[in-house]
């Protein structure tokens, strides 16, 4: 049996940033582009565009460097900021979710979790 975790920020409120918006910000990183990451997540961009400026309103800086379009073609990256921010959330998913498989050990250590073939006995 495996414990997951659902992680995420708020500011009054209102999402800030959780594993949807990290996923947003990992595709423009990766294809430079914020309709090809929405596109990759099923998500229209009108609501991947509304996700980003609420983002940078709510953590008070900017995540991404918008470059107009041209003959070099335009496109989106992300701030040293916006990395560094992205990176500081993985570290902390992956310390909560070692944490939560830690604890779990310790508090159920296979006495609830049976294996799926074997139906526990009534009393």
């Amino acid at each position: 049996m495996d414990i997951r975790l659902k992680v995420w920020f708020e500011s009054n409120g209102e999402p800030v940033f959780g594993e949807g918006r990290r996923k947003l910000l990992e595709g423009i990183h990766r294809y430079g582009s914020i309709n090809r990451a929405a596109a990759e997540l099923g998500q229209p961009y009108r609501k991947a565009w509304a996700s980003l400026t609420a983002m940078e309103q709510r953590l008070g800086f900017k995540l991404l460097e918008r470059r107009v379009g041209g003959d070099s073609g335009g496109g989106t990256c992300l701030t040293r900021k916006g990395l560094d921010f992205l990176h500081c959330y993985g570290e902390l998913i992956q310390e909560l979710q070692s944490l939560a498989r830690q604890k779990s050990d310790l508090l159920f250590d296979g006495r609830y979790a049976k294996p799926h073939n074997r139906v526990e006995e009534k009393d």
